[in-house]
């Protein structure tokens, strides 16, 4: 349940300790890339709180938005048009929602234990 979060703190520590440099000509496609894994990865942690959680979904649908996001955004460099701004914004929509209903959840639960550990100390007493 914890292992999409785990992979994602892991790769965000990985990734602030070992500096790679990106040529700015690829920062566009890299930027893509990252807000897609992102989006696979809060859809992941949403679908494990939905009890829907298919890590085949996961994985074919983290691979298929990354390709087609970054071949969106190269047919956008070869026409001169930033085409990739749709994919920027329709997985930006998706990101903040999907961490809306975290938060949600996250507040349900918290509210949850609270109610229940006071229904258990009023009956203690």
């Amino acid at each position: 349940m914890w292992v999409p979060i785990l992979g994602l703190i892991i790769g965000l520590l990985i990734g602030s300790v070992i500096a790679i440099p990106i040529p700015a000509s690829l920062a566009k496609y890299l930027s893509i890339a990252v807000l897609a894994a992102l989006d696979s990865a809060f859809g992941g942690i949403r679908a494990i709180f939905d009890d829907t959680f298919d890590a085949t979904i996961l994985l074919s649908g983290f691979f298929t938005n990354t390709l087609i996001a970054a071949l969106l955004a190269y047919l956008g460099d070869q026409l001169g048009v930033d085409i990739y701004m749709a994919a920027v914004f329709a997985f930006g929509v998706r990101l903040f929602q999907n961490l809306a209903i975290i938060r949600r959840y996250g507040i349900l639960k918290w509210k949850n234990r609270r109610e229940n550990a006071k229904i258990k100390r009023d009956q203690g007493e």
